[in-house]
């Protein structure tokens, strides 16, 4: 269970994103360093990154996020973001570049039991939320 400053939440995304082009561009030193830049931005955002998998013609990225964050806007600061970074950063000395297909698959990972909701209104009540 996390909270801000108004909300107390568990909310964790699973996104998945393919690259533009069908072949297996995410691999070897490609692999890994767009699993470091997904996790540059995580940091620079204040995400966290509860799993991440880069397969060679895919990513899936769970990830936590705070209710201000919709997922559409979280695919987009990872795609947009890691396209650029990697490709500023790399695309001079390997030739490769990562571009992205667009689209990406959202879905919602959680569970409230009776329990968190009896917290939540006990805190609610005592005013810590």
């Amino acid at each position: 269970m996390k909270t801000t400053r108004h909300a107390t939440y568990n909310l964790n995304y699973h996104i998945v994103w393919l690259p533009k082009y069908p072949h297996s561009v995410l691999v070897n030193e490609a692999e890994d360093r767009v699993r470091r830049i997904l996790h540059e931005i995580a940091d620079e955002k204040g995400l966290e990154i509860i799993d991440l998998t880069v397969q060679s013609d895919h990513v899936h990225l769970f990830v936590s996020s705070p209710p201000k964050r919709a997922p559409s806007l979280l695919a987009n600061w990872f795609k947009g973001i890691s396209s650029r970074k990697y490709n500023h950063r790399h695309a001079d000395h390997d030739g490769e570049k990562i571009k992205w297909a667009r689209g990406y698959y959202a879905g919602t990972a959680g569970h409230v039991s009776s329990e968190t909701v009896q917290d939540y209104i006990q805190r609610h009540d005592e005013g810590d939320t």
